[in-house]
């Protein structure tokens, strides 16, 4: 009976959290610094024409909206994910150092096209280098915490990721300062949807869609790891294993993330705790829960990020960070107590 209730729940909140998004997703179409009138939104919709209205609406808005649900999605899943495998609440892909990661290769790639001034790196290329930082931040993080093969210490995996990340970051903002690419990188550096494109949208859902369908194949497995490493051992779980493909895991859904959205921080840390504390301990429930509400968080975000100073931007990570800090040191102190 308590498995019925809160499987009534879980799907409860998923359709409560769907229905925020698809409404989040029409205002985030509707609204932005040039007014558009409903009627030439509906037609955007059916009719792709030269109208520069229409043109806002299809090459602009409708993928940026889309980015910003499946970039939250992520994010979240991925902040659930690692906080799964090392039983730590306040871990998420910027604690472990993976966004960073990614935003500096990002950083390394604006550098090539200055030096090989034939080089031309388009989105694509973006989501290489970002997937190549991440995963060399992730990995490094991993084999640095490890004791031997294949002991890897939660706590030390944490602290790992904390200094890499601190690391990384600061030779981006070095980088760019050295190659006068402050201003270029600072969107990738505070995370924004500037550059959300049709081909960013694409690598997300074929990227993204693959590594979150993996996520939900591992779920009752994350679920076993985070009651305890006896208790998973006990149960004949390979538990170095689990960790080592949630990282992958993390890596392709994070990669994907900051390659479109730059380095958007806290929403790994915030969406989890909440689901969590509705739906319970059960990563089959929490990870695609996580997946809707990221997706929630980051759309409206991006709208108010949109509509507090137009034609002017906010950094979206400005955003979430208020959000998030205040739910860090919660959580910080409630783990102390």
């Amino acid at each position: 009976m308590n498995k019925i209730k809160k499987n009534i729940i879980s799907y409860s909140l998923m359709f409560i959290g769907m229905i925020m998004l698809l409404l989040g997703i029409v205002i985030s179409i509707s609204l932005g610094a040039k007014q558009i009138d409903f009627s030439t939104i509906i037609k955007s919709l059916f009719i792709n024409s030269n109208d520069i209205d229409i043109k806002i609406i299809r090459d602009v808005r409708i993928p940026r909206a889309f980015c910003a649900a499946l970039v939250g999605g992520f994010l979240a899943v991925s902040g659930a994910i690692i906080q799964g495998i090392t039983r730590n609440p306040i871990a998420d892909p910027s604690v472990m150092g993976i966004t960073q990661g990614a935003t500096f290769m990002i950083a390394v790639a604006f550098v090539l096209q200055i030096v090989y001034p034939d080089l031309v790196i388009g989105s694509f290329g973006i989501m290489i280098f970002a997937f190549l930082g991440a995963s060399i931040s992730g990995f490094l993080v991993y084999f640095i915490s490890s004791r031997g093969v294949k002991k890897v210490d939660p706590v030390k995996l944490a602290l790992a990721g904390t200094a890499m990340g601190t690391l990384l970051i600061s030779l981006a903002m070095g980088i760019s300062m050295y190659f006068n690419l402050a201003q270029q990188l600072s969107f990738w550096i505070s995370g924004g949807l500037v550059s959300a494109k049709w081909e960013g949208l694409k690598l997300l859902l074929i990227v993204g869609g693959v590594a979150f369908i993996g996520a939900m194949i591992i779920s009752p497995k994350i679920t076993i790891l985070s009651l305890g490493e006896e208790v998973a051992i006990g149960l004949g779980e390979k538990t170095d294993k689990i960790r080592l493909i949630g990282i992958i895991i993390v890596i392709f859904l994070t990669g994907a993330s900051v390659s479109v959205a730059g380095n958007i921080v806290f929403v790994g840390l915030i969406i989890p705790q909440i689901v969590k504390a509705i739906v319970g301990p059960d990563y089959k429930h929490i990870i695609p829960n996580s997946m809707i509400l990221g997706g929630v968080l980051l759309v409206y975000s991006d709208i108010m990020a949109r509509m507090i100073n137009p034609p002017y931007e906010m950094p979206i990570g400005s955003l979430t960070s208020l959000l998030g800090v205040p739910i860090f040191i919660y959580l910080v102190r409630k783990d102390k107590k």
